[in-house]
């Protein structure tokens, strides 16, 4: 197979024009997906809160929780790409079904493990581990199967809908976390989140496959990751944006590993750290919603919100109390949400069929295999060097990726 991109017809950027935020839940197959999507992610967001705090109260070390994101991230850094292959070949719809089950398995172990009281360090990795290599298969299955629910006119809108859902569920579930951690106890909670995959589940096994926009398969054969860093690396827009997307997923978006230290060391409120999320979980829904109004999304918007993270993160770093923090928050998780709707967006605005699920696959290892490096240089940087530089650092390269950007895209 050459080295050089497919030559494939991709449309120009066009100004954004809007549309309805919404527009892709008139389609059924998009209700019952999206609906079971917001149930499921409430509940993996009471884990994820839930798993620092455990962390957290069991070695008081922010490295620790770094570590663990390092564990849970790190196959999608090594299969990722191979696993999008495999969506751009295989039934989406099947490979979902799957994964999300054994991800309800994971759920009820974590939380078996922790209402026994047998739970350990060693043990959270572990299954944090099995998490990452579930998700390495699911993320591109479920992502692409998005873009067969709805017609080509609504994909940009039903991948930034997936956002607003993924990101703003954050704001429910670390606010339940933050409220029934006391009287409940993390164990439980994680229990919560296994039963909360059969919404999931159901909203799959509702699926009309008559209704489905047809999936262009890629034929066996090729080379099909070399295929999609090629087309990455001679397209001047995907290569700006991934480019940017690497820099701010890798040392920007670390502040859950950072938080619970900042808010219990600066702030002496270890308790506002699941607020804190939930603050950053409004702000999403916000960006994200902002973002799905744009029928087509452009890099100034992705790049305008590169730098607005930067700035808020290093307002967050040193905001003088938790009051301060809880609105800051707000703006962080308004950003960091339109930068990931956006990637997202352009990203299958600009590819061919066959290579949808690929491209998502490698913004996902952008964003999230590159957390196994960011994860521990961000708790290393709060237990060694200071907790509020564990947050700022990551601005202070957001703007620079924000720079970076916009020269190489001019």
């Amino acid at each position: 197979m050459p080295d050089a991109a497919p030559t494939v017809p991709v449309a120009p950027a066009a100004p954004a024009a809007r549309g309805g935020a919404f527009r892709s839940l008139r389609h059924r197959n998009a209700r019952i997906f999206f609906l079971g999507l917001l149930v499921s992610n409430v509940g993996s967001w009471l884990q994820l809160t839930g798993v620092s705090y455990l962390l957290y109260d069991l070695t008081g070390n922010a490295a620790d929780l770094g570590f663990n994101v390092a564990f849970q991230f790190l196959p999608m850094l090594l299969l990722g790409s191979w696993c999008g292959a495999l969506a751009d070949r295989h039934d989406r719809l099947r490979i979902t079904i799957l994964t999300q089950s054994l991800l309800a398995i994971q759920a009820l172990t974590l939380g078996a493990l922790v209402v026994a009281d047998v739970v350990t360090v060693p043990a959270v990795y572990a299954l944090s581990l099995a998490v990452g290599i579930i998700g390495a298969f699911d993320n591109p299955a479920r992502r692409g199967f998005v873009t067969e629910l709805v017609p080509a006119g609504d994909m940009s809108n039903a991948m930034s809908l997936n956002t607003t859902v993924m990101t703003g569920s954050r704001m429910v579930g670390a606010a339940i976390t933050a409220a029934l951690i006391g009287p409940l106890g993390v164990g439980w909670l994680f229990v919560a989140n296994g039963v909360s995959f059969g919404a999931m589940l159901l909203g799959l096994l509702g699926i009309r496959r008559a209704e489905l926009q047809p999936a262009v398969r890629r034929p066996p054969g090729g080379s099909p990751v070399r295929e999609v860093f090629a087309f990455v690396r001679h397209h001047p827009r995907l290569l700006t944006m991934f480019t940017a997307y690497v820099l701010v997923s890798t040392f920007s978006f670390n502040y859950g590993v950072a938080m619970p230290k900042v808010a219990d060391v600066r702030w002496g409120a270890a308790w506002a750290f699941g607020w804190v999320l939930a603050a950053s979980g409004f702000g999403s829904i916000l960006g994200s919603l902002a973002t799905a109004r744009l029928r087509v999304v452009s890099m100034r918007w992705f790049v305008a919100h590169v730098a607005g993270l930067g700035v808020a993160s290093i307002l967050l770093a040193f905001s003088p109390g938790v009051a301060a923090g809880l609105v800051v928050s707000v703006a962080v998780g308004f950003s960091g949400a339109a930068i990931i709707a956006a990637g997202n967006a352009i990203t299958q605005q600009e590819s061919p069929p066959d290579m949808r699920g690929r491209l998502l696959a490698l913004t996902a290892v952008a964003f999230l295999g590159s957390t196994p490096i960011g994860g521990p240089v961000t708790g290393l940087v709060a237990d060694f060097v200071s907790v509020e530089w564990s947050v700022a650092y990551g601005g202070v390269v957001a703007l620079a990726s924000a720079l970076l950007a916009a020269w190489m895209w001019k």
